[in-house]
């Protein structure tokens, strides 16, 4: 395990957990997911495991023609006999429910948004094979999602941020103890993630040896497994060479070595660095909900204001799909039509 690369690791850990999940589930479910193994990643598998249970025990214990049955045998032509209201009440239900483990369980529009998606590649799957003489998921509507306003920093708030980090003003003393022994890590981490929008899955899975100081670049695994090169500038390189050097005098540096590292010496956590991110940001924008996230978009923010390339904001985000990005930053785009029309004037204005 240790000789793996860090998305290796979590590739081999999903699926451990799908064996783990899929262990009670119909044969059917099984050849879907062998049928899935080519072209999902395993993340993707894996939340069709999570999604397919709630479904099931759903009509276990809530349609009265899988009542008493065990999950694994609920016949694929059973879920033939469905339609459509019953799977819009499936929906309905998804908005709150109480699991097995009887723990309470709500599903916002992104919730059923997956779920539903979920549905309808299972249904799509077992009506191309034959399996079910009708496919009523794939009437099923998906919910209205609202977007949410896009929250960044500011300038200002980005050069107080690292200030705060620089000197520790505001932390509790606890957090000071701490602070000295992280202050370079950190400013490496908020710099890396301000100056190229890298993913905070991609930042955790860095290692050393994934940099390359000559042409200022580095090299990350994006989603699905695809690997890019990034640049960075020479600010960032600095921020990266102080806390290599510091590594280095620790006795912590070999190239094979994650880049980042908790004071344990362990590689850090997507959980860590959510939790360091928001320490900071705390002080800074209270009333701003600032995750690692934030400062992603906070940095394609400053790249298209910069630019006003979409495409290069796309690609520089690993954006596989440009309309990701537009829908994000439509709001900006507008603001620059506005401008566009106050620019050129044909006479001057009486005064």
């Amino acid at each position: 395990m240790e000789n793996r690369t860090y998305y290796e690791q979590q590739n081999l850990k999903n699926m451990l957990r799908i064996r783990e999940l899929t262990a009670d589930m119909p044969n059917w479910f099984l050849d879907f997911m062998r049928a899935c193994e080519t072209t999902h990643a395993s993340l993707t598998r894996l939340n069709y495991c999570f999604d397919t249970r709630v479904f099931l025990n759903y009509l276990i214990s809530e349609h009265k023609n899988f009542a008493g049955h065990a999950m694994q045998s609920i016949a694929a032509d059973q879920l033939g006999t469905l339609t459509l209201r019953d799977l819009e009440i499936y929906v309905q239900y998804l908005g709150y429910y109480i699991k097995p483990d009887e723990s309470e369980y709500e599903n916002n529009e992104h919730g059923k948004a997956r779920k539903i998606a979920s549905l309808r590649s299972l249904f799509k799957y077992l009506y191309k094979q034959g399996l079910i003489s009708s496919n009523p998921a794939e009437l099923l509507d998906m919910p209205k999602i609202h977007e949410k306003a896009i929250i960044r920093l500011s300038r200002e708030e980005i050069a107080a941020m690292i200030e705060i980090i620089e000197s520790g003003e505001g932390l509790s003393e606890r957090q000071k103890r701490y602070h000295t022994h992280t202050v370079q890590r950190d400013i490496a981490i908020v710099i890396l993630f301000l100056t190229t929008g890298i993913r905070i899955s991609e930042l955790v899975g860095l290692n050393i040896e994934d940099l390359n100081f000559k042409d200022l670049s580095f090299r990350v695994t994006r989603k699905g497994g695809d690997q890019s090169i990034l640049y960075f500038d020479y600010e960032t390189e600095e921020a990266l060479a102080e806390y290599l050097e510091q590594r280095k005098m620790q006795g912590s540096y070999s190239l094979s070595a994650p880049l980042f590292l908790s004071l344990k010496k362990n590689r850090l956590t997507v959980r860590a660095v959510e939790n360091m991110i928001q320490k900071y940001a705390r002080l800074v924008a209270p009333l701003k909900h600032i995750t690692p996230h934030k400062l992603r978009s906070t940095y394609g923010t400053m790249l298209y204001q910069q630019t006003g390339d979409i495409y290069l904001v796309a690609d520089v985000l690993g954006h596989k799909d440009v309309n990701t990005t537009r829908k994000h930053y439509a709001a900006m785009a507008e603001e620059h039509r506005k401008e566009a029309a106050k620019a050129i004037r044909l006479r001057e204005e009486d005064r």
